[in-house]
């Protein structure tokens, strides 16, 4: 199994694996590595460490060099001029009357290039502001859009839950939610219940995901009928947490209410539909809604 070390690269929870070249380093450590960009300095997120083979799916580019106290010091230069460098560029893009969210601006290692993030609703003709910032700037200049979920990742956020939303913190990749896990999970449809501070769906819906769908396809919906031991029954409450359902069993001497539990019971109809087509109601409007906020 070939070793390696994990490095992050400025704030990002994502992690690469590099060929260390025999050298010992420590979590925390900085390096210098070479990438699609040049060279860039990173921070060791996972020292050396035997890996399988089918993890490494590519070869192993190798760690340049342990980051020296200079190379510490440009890479903090670095990042103290990217709030200068954003004057300049809403400067121009004020100037040009873009229709553009400047994001994030980051200087390359070698202060080569500056890249400069922007959202946007569609495209954006930025090719006379290219121009105005590399005549002003003295270096290339590249302008990348960006979508609302790494707009939230740069600049960072707190979830509804209170904590550092899941994408800033350690989510690598960004999880696919959908409408139908909203549902399995008898969650308000409503998109300000179940959105993001992106706008998207929220990555945790899929977190519980599997549970709920594996439940749901052993439990009732209300209205259904089911057969218990001593009669039938109709369903007023469905517990999935619990995996329990609440009945109403019709006896001889009057009504009771029970609950049962998976195994207790046995469907024998599902909820009687209304075969007369209804009008769009709030629930269904607000669903269409949230299939617009799917990752595509």
């Amino acid at each position: 199994m070939p070793i390696i070390v994990g490095v992050k690269f400025g704030s990002t929870c994502k992690q690469y694996y590099f060929d260390p070249l025999n050298i010992e380093f420590k979590e925390g450590d900085g390096v210098i590595v070479e990438t699609v960009r040049g060279l860039e300095f990173a921070r060791i997120s996972q020292q050396n460490t035997n890996v399988p083979d089918e993890e490494i799916k590519v070869p192993l580019k190798p760690v340049v060099r342990k980051a020296t106290k200079e190379d510490e010091q440009r890479a903090k230069e670095n990042f103290e001029k990217k709030a200068g460098a954003m004057k300049i560029c809403q400067k121009h893009i004020d100037k040009h009357g873009l229709q553009m969210k400047l994001v994030d601006a980051e200087y390359t290692f070698d202060r080569s290039k500056i890249i400069f993030s922007f959202t946007a609703d569609g495209r954006v003709d930025f090719r006379e502001l290219v121009k105005d910032l590399a005549g002003e700037m003295r270096m290339r200049i590249e302008l990348r859009q960006i979508y609302e979920r790494d707009d939230i990742k740069l600049r960072g956020a707190m979830g509804v839950c209170g904590r550092e939303c899941c994408c800033i913190s350690y989510l690598s990749d960004y999880e696919k939610s959908t409408v139908k896990m909203a549902k399995n999970q008898n969650l308000s449809l409503n998109p300000t219940k179940v959105s993001g501070m992106c706008g998207k769906l929220m990555c945790c819906l899929k977190y519980e995901n599997d549970f709920y769908a594996q439940v749901n396809k052993v439990m009732p919906k209300i209205g259904s009928i089911v057969k218990l031991q001593d009669g039938t029954a109709r369903v007023e409450e469905v517990d999935v947490l619990k995996e329990r359902i609440k009945v109403t069993l019709e006896k001889e001497d009057g009504v009771e209410q029970r609950y049962c539990n998976i195994g207790e019971f046995e469907l024998l109809a599902p909820p009687k539909n209304n075969s007369v087509k209804k009008n769009l109601n709030r629930e269904e409007e607000d669903e269409k809604a949230l299939e617009q906020l799917e990752d595509k």
